[in-house]
């Protein structure tokens, strides 16, 4: 932060404690507070909005003051679907603003506003639930009689090849496409037993319906489950398993592009005036055509074409709409490749179909939970019109990875990327707090965030092998803003490098596992589940330097304090006072059950791992 003496302790979020009230629709009042710490020269505190437009300047009021802090709070009636505001501090040694951004002597521009929503709703069960994403061919093999057999079909021209069980996937420049391992939907219905002592409330599905590469992102049929997959069968077996375990369901929808074997295509390429032909672009009939990253057996699909759109999402029985009709009753999409959807040179229909998407799937179901793949920066999607989630490589796993090590997540597609180098944590939450300040924070806690996916290198192989520092991610992952979610295989220390050796079969034999981990995510998973701050509270940056960070997660009635560190740096005792615990505050560690007591404005660490994290609750009197 640019200033560091009585500013740190100026705090606001969009949680419940600092915007009271339920903004349901225009017409809805809030009550919007702000805390300031006692010794602050602040004499005034104006709240700025921007009403059809205009900027208007209200006078908030002091209404408390205890033994570390001041608050102020002023009413505001939301006129619009989208209010933004920020506030404007007078004091005695001048003009302070405070947005999302942080606090600055200079105007910042509306872009970092607070946000709230008046028109938005939230699939509420998403808050406290933690994900669980699997790669279907190789979490479990329920019903061998369904497997791929060796030279059955052709991939493109190859033979496919049914390998044994916990062999090493081969690259994709051998047979990494068309080898299969025979995991199936049985697999996981099977294996739920499983999933639910380690306390997961949600599965993630990469695509499961008819396609003929192992990774299924190349569809030939959207209207059926693979049945080397367990077909429609076993999509309904396993959501009846689910609902009686009252677990969710995320499936995985590709409508950037299809597969060349796909009808839709392989009549398009037949006949330029069949049905399906508007569905793609030909640049030369049949044999050059658009193509998502010039891959030909990813034809692009072009939203031009009404038709298509009703098939895909618009109409009643369409695409999208019908998974989530019984019996298959899905409970929401993550969408491959949004950021490339419906993007085609000077055709630019991106905004157009991700609006009439999220409309079709709420129509269905206001509850369903959109996301999309974005790997960049997606907060252009999340303002309460298009997407509820983005997968957040970008505001979360990215600077994670980059403070861990000196690996950047968001350069894993590109052939020539720029050498990077470990971040201080100063670095960090200044990404973090970048994401979260463009976006509301209805959205914010439901982010999609992660630690790794069928696309990256595993959390122990990117940190070398160091339990110590995944342990530290993972305590990040379960107590940062928004819903987490594991890749499979996560909590028991699997390895795996590049896509795909990333994707290497689930292991069962226990004495394979790190025990030692498997239980570490097992109580943060219980501690997540079960704690309203972590699911839904505030957050405030309490302190980043190097190699330690710290936040505060805040409700009504509970108060977290999370502390990471990378590496030993020196820091004996953490300073609190700035974020409203005065001496005399007891705190009890959660994960170890030790005790302290805040003394003269700080906590100590001496029971801080060199490497590792700690999770304080703060025992209210």
């Amino acid at each position: 932060m640019i200033y560091e003496h009585w500013t740190k302790s100026v705090h606001h979020d969009g949680s419940p404690y600092y915007v009271v009230g339920s903004p349901l629709h225009p017409g809805s009042k809030v009550t919007l507070r702000l805390r300031t710490g006692i010794q602050t020269p602040v004499e005034r505190v104006f709240l700025r909005t921007t009403p059809d437009g205009e900027q208007c300047m209200q006078v908030m009021s002091q209404i408390n003051v205890d033994r570390v802090s001041r608050w102020w709070e002023i009413a505001l009636e939301l006129r619009m679907a989208s209010t933004n505001y920020r506030f404007f501090l007078e004091a005695a040694d001048g003009g302070y603003w405070f947005s999302g951004s942080g606090i600055t002597r200079h105007s910042p521009t509306d872009a970092t506003d607070f946000k709230i929503l008046a028109q938005y709703h939230a699939p509420a069960w998403v808050h406290d639930s933690v994900f669980y994403q699997i790669f279907p061919d190789r979490f479990y093999d329920g019903d061998p009689s369904n497997n791929v057999r060796t030279g059955e079909y052709l991939y493109y021209g190859q033979p496919v090849v049914a390998r044994a069980w916990g062999e090493r996937p081969s690259p994709h420049s051998a047979s990494g496409g068309y080898e299969f391992f025979g995991g199936d939907l049985q697999g996981i219905t099977q294996k739920l037993d499983y999933l639910e002592d380690l306390g997961v409330s949600a599965l993630y599905l990469t695509p499961i319906f008819t396609a003929p590469s192992n990774h299924k992102y190349d569809i030939a049929d959207y209207k059926q489950v693979d049945p080397h997959v367990g077909g429609n069968v076993g999509l309904i077996e396993l959501r009846e398993s689910l609902s009686r375990r009252n677990m969710r369901l995320l499936l995985d929808i590709v409508p950037n592009h299809s597969g060349s074997g796909n009808s839709w295509f392989l009549d398009a390429q037949s006949n330029p005036s069949a049905p399906t032909a508007e569905f793609y672009t030909f640049h030369q009939y049949p044999e050059k055509y658009e193509a998502w990253m010039g891959l030909d057996n990813l034809p692009k699909l072009n939203y031009r074409s009404e038709r298509l759109r009703e098939y895909m999402y618009s109409g009643k029985d369409s695409v999208m709409r019908s998974w989530l009709k019984p019996p298959f009753c899905i409970d929401g999409w993550r969408i491959d490749a949004v950021n490339m959807l419906a993007r085609q040179g000077e055709i630019q229909l991106n905004d157009e179909v991700i609006c009439g998407m999220r409309r079709a799937v709420k129509a269905e179901n206001p509850d369903a939970y959109l996301i999309g793949e974005h790997t960049y920066d997606g907060t252009a999607y999340l303002q309460g019109d298009k997407l509820d989630a983005t997968m957040n490589y970008g505001g979360f796993m990215s600077p994670v990875i980059q403070w861990l090590t000196n690996h950047d997540v968001v350069q894993v597609w590109q052939g020539e990327r720029p050498n990077t180098q470990s971040i201080p944590a100063e670095v960090m939450v200044a990404q973090w707090q970048t994401f979260l300040a463009a976006i509301p924070w209805q959205i914010a806690i439901q982010q999609f965030n992660l630690l790794g996916s069928h696309d990256t290198r595993r959390i122990l192989t990117l940190v070398g092998g160091d339990v110590a520092r995944v342990r530290v991610a993972a305590t990040l992952l379960f107590t940062y803003p928004g819903v987490p979610c594991i890749y499979y295989g996560d909590e028991i220390g699997m390895l795996g490098a590049a896509d795909p050796d990333n994707r290497r079969c689930m292991l069962w034999d226990q004495d394979a596992w790190n025990g030692e981990l498997h239980s570490y995510f097992k109580t943060l998973i219980h501690l997540r589940r079960s704690s309203l701050a972590l699911c839904q509270g505030g957050f405030q940056l309490v302190y980043a330097h190097e190699n330690t960070v710290a936040f505060i997660r805040e409700a009504s009635q509970e108060r977290m304090l999370v502390i990471a560190r990378r590496a030993s740096d020196g820091l004996v005792a953490l300073p609190v006072q700035h974020a409203d615990l005065p001496d005399g505050t007891h705190l009890y560690e959660m994960l170890t059950g030790m005790e302290e007591v805040i003394s003269d404005g700080k906590l100590s660490l001496a029971s801080l791992p060199t490497v590792g994290g700690q999770i304080w609750r703060v025992v209210f009197a």
